[in-house]
């Protein structure tokens, strides 16, 4: 388990994808990035897997940062790579860097059809991370009723996790809080649009709640519709602050605390 250093006013982006952002800013130089996260105030950032054939890369473009912590797993959309076994994520989950399980879940948004290898994958993830004993990255979009209906089934409650770039609404929520799940809010919370997720980004419960960015993704407010960053993570914390009518010092803390509260490092 990689550490964690303490530092005042840190924050941590628990979901990116590093190897997918866009390096022409920083002189196409993976160093020079990390100094600018560094300069941000960012202590430690989660990218994530979402299909097993870039895996190696993605391992490789980070093992010399002990800031960087990964996941294992396939994104419920991807459907031309490979489809892990549980014995197969058990055995890339052990790698020291592998902190959780995921990018899994249900997406009935973009996959059509017969859905039942994506429910399979998703149970298998889940199997996988119970056995690791280490938390799972949720995706869930247009499929709530079905992704508690199998987190529940398959007793994920045992390992939790994080529900991440959180698009629901409060009902779903708590009910992902009931089964030992963290609410994590993306750059979508910014959004003018994105009423309902700001009323939840209200009502989480202090310890219960994560800030990310999903970059180079959905980046927030001012950066919308331009490619996202880890550095951009800041702007979610201000954000959520405004929201609770709290300061940013208090999300930052509370946000890194939770992260390191579920990862327990």
């Amino acid at each position: 388990m990689p550490e964690i250093t303490t530092h005042p006013l840190m924050l941590i982006d628990s979901h990116c994808h590093l190897d997918r952002i866009d390096l022409a800013p920083y002189q196409n130089d993976f160093a020079n990035f990390m100094d600018a996260v560094s300069d941000c105030q960012i202590e430690h950032l989660l990218t994530i897997a979402i299909d097993l054939e870039s895996y190696p890369d993605m391992l490789a473009l980070v093992a010399d940062y002990p800031q960087i912590s990964v996941t294992v797993g396939v994104h419920p959309n991807v459907q031309d790579g490979k489809d892990p076994t549980v014995d197969e994520l058990i055995t890339l989950g052990q790698f020291g860097k592998v902190i959780g399980i995921g990018e899994t879940g249900l997406d009935y948004f973009r996959s059509e059809g017969d859905l039942s290898w994506q429910q399979q994958r998703f149970r298998n993830h889940i199997s996988a991370a119970k056995i690791l004993k280490k938390p799972l990255i949720i995706h869930t979009r247009n499929a709530k009723t079905d992704t508690l209906r199998i987190l529940q089934e398959e007793n994920a409650a045992e390992v939790g996790g994080i529900i991440h770039c959180f698009t629901e609404d409060w009902e779903f929520a708590q009910g992902a809080l009931d089964l030992n799940f963290y609410i994590s809010f993306s750059g979508i919370v910014t959004f003018n649009n994105a009423k309902e997720i700001k009323e939840v980004a209200k009502k989480v419960p202090a310890d219960r709640f994560l800030i990310e960015t999903d970059s180079p993704y959905l980046a927030p407010v001012p950066h919308r519709g331009r490619p996202n960053y880890p550095t951009y993570v800041r702007y979610v914390a201000e954000h959520i602050a405004e929201l609770r009518s709290t300061s940013f010092i208090d999300i930052a803390n509370q946000s890194t605390e939770n992260f390191r509260s579920l990862f327990e490092c």
